[in-house]
Parts: structure tokens; C-alpha cells; sequence
């Protein structure tokens, strides 16, 4: 068995090294090996991966078609998915076959992974959710698939003049992303602006017709999520926004060539970056397009594929949908002007498969934080679902009224549409409405959203409302960025932590065992030499490895308490300048973390403690 396992490893490390061989060849056109870059190295490596994970990720499609099985679709303007070329071998269990075969190749993979751009479509928790929600979902087996926007530039990059923050464009995508697969065949055509006409139908009925909107395209492109022992890969599927194939033909023939082109391209900053500030109205609007755009992708897509194989009316027993926060909100107005507008369904019809169907995720308990957009903003970009909007509050609030006859301040609280100080959508509570669960991702959370934040909800849904607690995938944060820690308790306890993290528990039992103990404290030591070495290479600061490490990697934020940290380093430092006192172990204090461009509280937050930093040091 040994053997023949050696063999299979050969003959999978010659492959790759074929295949990585053609593709330096033949998909990027290298000549002289002496001449290749560790780029097209890296992207020669990626191409070589695809091929095994598209193969997989095809297999999974027909395997779920033909078990019948529930296809989950988890809504996002955030998927913080990390580089991929590690994460994606280590799951398919070929890291050390693919390390290699670029050995014999005459370079190593540890070189090349360092080539790797950070996808920059995500900024925060809420997109690293999404990201472990696709890991887990492909490594238990269900076929879970994530929709977003591909965004081209991210959030920023940081740099510092002076201790202040200052930002410079995130363009991860300058030499494009060999992991992604674009299907320009599979585009989608998005309607915005516009008007509705109120007519009637071939029945009699009142029929409102959404009529003169500009179209914008929405072009998917795939990235796959390969399950943990790569027998289930999914798919990230992300859409670029594209002009369409017609100009304002009005413009045109006045021989205003270049204002047509101009008004094309400017359909396409749709994705062009990760949350466009909204301090200006510009901004908003653009925002508010950018939610519509993708969430309008995916149902369209979603709806395509179901009705392959079934019957509308069987959407919510075959498909589940996630709203991840509110920014997908638009979902249930988007899905029930399909159902209503397109498929000619009656209300009652579609709201029920619509309700069914979507389900929401909330993250903030913070009433300011709850997102909302103005009535007039929704009027002038989407006329036909602030119709909708309408029509799902008033029949809402009918219920409501008769379950709480009299009860006007409840009816103001729960209602979509806020009325004061303006005119606004409450997309939470249309997400609520909208959906037939919802969770909050905490326990304690959970039961402040019940009782703190929505409790006239929770009592008008006594059943909708429960929890899913926030994970970490132990495959990223432990087994690909930490081998030797993953290891050691691997020559410990075994690998069935890999996929059930309470399997650590397990080493509960090694807790006085000196040379487990020892192991780990070996372990640790060179994972601090190696970030020691990585302080010196980047800022020429000289740090003790055997010094406490006290690390606090988050965004910059008032309520994330990086001020009262950087506050009781001035403490200690204080306390040994002026008052003579002695730390009993040398510390070593690591802040990480980007301010938002216009927090200006949190950029002040960055300046104190880089001022501190240039005293300390």
C-alpha cells in the first residue's frame, strides 16, 4: 500500500509538473525559462491547481443534480477571501506534491506564494464571515455558492507621511486574477431608472409597467471554493459591471461621439471600488446601485438555473438564500417584482415563495449603524420597488395593526418606511419582513437584537428569530498559516481537528506533558523570530523575540478600544521614565489596522500611536 501510494505521488507530482510546464509555455507565452518571472510562475502554478479544482467543482454540479440536493446562495457586497494558492492546495491535499514538482521545475512554491495579490473585495468581519461560510459549506458537502461584486480596486492601500494615515489605490486586480474564469455568455441585463407606467393587462388587471431605464451588464466571473479534501468545490461567482452594446443613439447621431462613450464608461464604476463613500450624494446613489446591480445578478441567475430542472413554485424546497446583512436587502422587492412583474404570479403567490426563500443575517446592534436610504434616492433609481417597498409595508402593517389594535407607536417602529426626519427605506426591517428567519451571529448578540434592538419583531415572529454563532476556519487561521503549530498537535492528537475543531479539546489531556509543552514552546519561539525577522526587513526596528507579544490587529475604531490600548502603553512607558518602576517581562506591542478615509477620530486614533511608537522606539 506504501508503494503504491509513492507511486500515485509521483505520478501526481509529474503531472503538475507538465502542467505547469504548458501553461508557462503555451498559456503565457514564456520562451526562456532563465527569463520567467515568479508571477508568471505563480500564475503558471494557479492555472496548473484550476485544472484539478475545475474538475471537481464540475463533478459537484453533477452530483448535486442528480441527488436532487438544495442549493444554498449566500449574498454578499463583502467576500474576504484571503490569497488562495495555499488554502486551495492544502484542501486538496496536494501542498507537498505541487511543492514538488516546481522543485524539479528549479524554483520554490514558498517564493512564488509570496507573488500573490490579497483579493481586496472585502474589508471587515461581515466579508470574513462570507468567506468561512463558502470554506465550511464546500467542506461538509453542501452545495453553497457565494454572489458579489468583483470589485477592481479595494478599500485602500496604507501607507504613513508623518504617522498619518494616507491612501493610494488597491488595485489587486492590475494583472488580473488567474483564479478567476469569466462567462461573458452568461451575462445578465440590469434595469435602473427609468419610470412605471400604470396600465392594465390583457385581464383587466392593474398591470404597473417599469419602462425608459438605462441597462447596465453584469458579467460573472467564477472563482472556485474548494472543500477541505476537495471532494465538494463551489463557486464565488462575481459581477463585473459592463456598458452595453447600444449608445444613446440621440447623442450619437448630434455627433457627440465621445459623450456617448463617456456615459458607456461610466455605467462600468458600478464595480469599479469596494464601498464608495456615501458623505456625498453621489456617493449614496452609487452605493444604492451598486446593492441593486449584484443582488439583481444573482436572483436573475439563480432563477435561470432553478428553472432548468424545475418549477418555479418549487424555488424555496430546492433553494435557500442568505442575505448577509442588509446590503442584499433589496433581494425581497427584486424577487417579488420577478415573480409579480415577469412570471405573472399573484401576490399572495409570491410573496409566499419569496418568504420562504430568503433568509437574514444581522450584524450590528447599533440603531445609527442600521442601513437606510432615503425614499426620493430609491424613487429616482428604482420607481418600480419603491412600489413594492409600499405594498409590502401597507400589507404589513394591516397585520400588525390587527394584532396590536390602537398601538400607533408600535406600528411607527416596525414600519419599513420612516417618516421623520425624512423619508426613508428601513432595510432591516424589510429584511426582516422579507425573510422567514433570522439570525444575529452571537449568542449575547442574539438576545440583545430580540430584546434590545427589534423586540416588537420578536414578538410579532415568536419562531423567526435565532442564532449562528461566528466560527474561524482552523483550515486558513491554524493549519495553512501556522504548519508548525499544526503539526505539533497532529503528532499529538491526529488530524480530525482539521474538520471538527472541538477535537482540540483532546489536548486537555497533554496539559502537563513536558515534552508536548516543550514542543509547542519551540514552536511559538520560531513563529516570533520569523515575525522579529519581518519587523527588522520592513521598518529597520530591532525586536526581542523573547518578549511578550501583545498584538491588536482590527480596524481602527472608536469602539474597538485600540485608544485605551495605545493609552496604557503611555501608562507603562510613564511608569518606567518617570517613576523608576520595572516590567516584570520585556513587551512588544503590535498594532494593525486601517481607518476608514473620512473617520477622522480613527485617523488621529493612528497618529497618537505612531507618535508613540517614534518615542518608545
Amino acid at each position: 500500500m506504501a508503494k503504491s501510494r509513492a507511486d500515485l505521488d509521483t505520478k501526481l507530482v509529474r503531472r503538475l509538473k507538465s502542467s505547469i510546464e504548458h501553461h508557462l509555455t503555451y498559456t503565457l507565452g514564456c520562451q526562456d525559462p532563465d527569463t520567467v518571472s515568479d508571477l508568471e510562475r505563480y500564475t503558471a502554478v494557479v492555472c496548473a491547481i484550476k485544472e484539478q479544482a475545475t474538475d471537481a467543482l464540475n463533478a459537484t454540479d453533477r452530483r448535486v443534480r442528480d441527488e436532487n440536493g438544495k442549493r444554498v446562495y449566500y449574498l454578499s457586497m463583502e467576500f474576504l477571501i484571503g490569497r488562495l494558492l495555499a488554502n486551495n492546495l492544502h484542501n486538496l491535499g496536494i501542498y507537498s506534491e505541487c511543492a514538488n514538482a516546481t522543485q524539479k521545475l528549479g524554483f520554490e512554491l514558498a517564493d512564488i506564494l509570496e507573488t500573490e495579490l490579497d483579493p481586496a473585495l472585502g474589508n471587515g468581519g461581515l466579508g470574513r464571515l462570507a468567506a468561512c461560510f463558502l470554506d465550511s459549506m464546500a467542506t461538509i458537502g453542501i452545495p453553497g455558492y457565494g454572489y458579489g461584486i468583483n470589485y477592481e480596486y479595494g478599500l485602500f492601500r496604507q501607507s504613513f507621511v508623518d504617522g498619518t494615515q494616507r491612501e493610494h489605490p488597491d488595485h489587486w486586480m492590475i494583472h488580473g486574477s488567474p483564479w478567476q474564469t469569466e462567462r461573458s455568455f452568461k451575462a445578465i441585463h440590469v434595469p435602473v431608472y427609468g419610470r412605471v407606467d400604470h396600465t392594465l393587462g390583457s385581464n383587466g388587471q392593474y398591470h404597473p409597467v417599469w419602462v425608459d431605464w438605462d441597462t447596465l451588464v453584469g458579467v460573472p466571473h467564477d472563482m472556485p471554493v474548494v472543500g477541505y479534501g476537495g471532494e465538494t468545490v463551489n463557486y464565488l461567482r462575481l459581477y463585473s459591471a459592463r456598458s452595453s452594446d447600444s449608445f444613446d443613439m440621440e447623442i450619437f447621431n448630434q455627433g457627440d461621439y465621445i459623450n456617448a462613450v463617456q456615459q458607456k464608461i461610466q455605467t462600468e464604476t458600478v464595480s469599479k471600488v469596494l464601498y464608495p463613500s456615501d458623505s456625498i450624494e453621489a456617493g449614496k446613489e452609487l452605493r444604492l446601485i451598486q446593492e441593486y446591480f449584484f443582488v439583481a445578478c444573482a436572483l436573475r441567475d439563480i432563477l435561470r438555473q432553478h428553472e432548468e430542472v424545475y418549477a418555479l413554485a418549487e424555488l424555496p424546497n430546492q433553494v435557500a438564500i442568505q442575505l448577509n446583512d442588509t446590503h442584499p436587502a433589496l433581494a425581497v422587492v427584486e424577487l417579488m417584482r420577478i415573480l409579480i412583474d415577469e412570471k405573472d404570479l399573484q401576490w399572495d403567490t409570491a410573496w409566499d415563495i419569496t418568504t420562504r426563500t430568503l433568509a437574514f443575517t444581522n450584524h450590528t446592534l447599533l440603531p445609527e449603524a442600521l442601513e437606510k436610504w432615503p425614499v426620493e434616492l430609491i424613487k429616482r433609481v428604482l420607481p418600480r420597488h419603491l412600489e413594492l417597498i409600499y405594498e409590502v409595508n401597507r400589507r404589513f402593517l394591516d397585520q400588525v395593526r390587527n394584532a396590536y389594535p390602537g398601538d400607533d407607536m408600535r406600528l411607527r417602529k416596525m414600519s419599513i418606511i420612516e417618516e421623520e426626519p425624512i423619508r426613508q427605506v428601513r432595510m432591516a426591517n424589510l429584511s426582516i419582513v422579507g425573510s422567514h428567519s433570522v439570525n444575529g451571529v452571537a449568542a449575547l448578540h442574539t438576545e440583545l437584537l430580540k430584546a434590545e434592538l427589534v423586540p416588537e419583531f420578536d414578538s410579532f415572529y415568536p419562531k423567526k428569530f435565532n442564532n449562528k454563532t461566528n466560527g474561524v476556519t482552523q483550515r486558513r487561521w491554524l493549519m495553512a498559516c501556522n504548519p508548525g503549530l499544526s503539526d505539533a498537535i497532529e503528532d499529538a492528537i491526529g488530524d480530525d481537528w482539521v474538520t471538527n475543531l472541538f477535537k482540540l479539546r483532546d489536548l486537555e489531556r497533554l496539559q502537563s506533558d513536558s515534552a508536548f509543552l516543550e514542543h509547542l514552546s519551540r514552536v511559538k519561539h520560531a513563529n516570533k523570530e520569523a515575525l522579529a525577522n519581518y519587523i527588522f526587513e520592513t521598518t529597520r526596528i530591532n525586536v526581542n523575540p523573547a518578549s511578550i507579544f501583545d498584538v491588536q490587529i482590527k480596524r481602527i475604531h472608536e469602539y474597538k478600544r485600540q485608544l485605551l490600548n495605545a493609552l496604557h502603553i503611555a501608562h507603562l512607558y510613564f511608569a518606567i521614565v518617570e517613576d523608576g518602576h520595572q516590567l516584570q517581562s520585556p513587551r512588544t506591542f503590535v498594532f494593525s489596522g486601517k481607518a476608514a478615509p473620512g473617520y477622522y477620530i480613527a485617523k488621529l486614533i493612528i497618529k497618537f500611536i505612531n507618535n508613540l511608537a517614534t518615542i518608545i522606539n
